[in-house]
């Protein structure tokens, strides 16, 4: 669909990116990768994606919106999986 087409904003569009990211970086976490890797990757693998998009006719990249979206979500997934690795090494450490 040509970018003329699309509605001005997507209400749904930042919380896709939120998700999106949030899901690659803990996913990565999951995988073996350390925190502050998968939440690294995560933020330039976003960035990456929306400064390719700025040459393509008809889509606009280059968001910061867009990179702050994927940025947050990453970084709550690295938090959340932080989190609760520090509950199961405490929750080892009481039992």
């Amino acid at each position: 669909m040509p970018g003329s087409e699309l509605p001005g904003s997507l209400p749904w569009d930042k919380a896709s990116h939120f998700i999106g990211y949030a899901g690659l970086a803990g996913l990565l976490g999951l995988a073996g990768v350390r925190l502050p890797w998968a939440l690294l990757i995560s933020v330039w693998f976003g960035a990456a994606i929306e400064f390719t998009q700025i040459p393509v006719p008809g889509r606009l990249g280059g968001d910061l919106q867009d990179i702050l979206a994927n940025t947050l979500g990453a970084a709550c997934a690295v938090a959340g999986l932080k989190a609760l690795r520090h509950l199961r090494v405490r929750r080892a450490a009481q039992g």
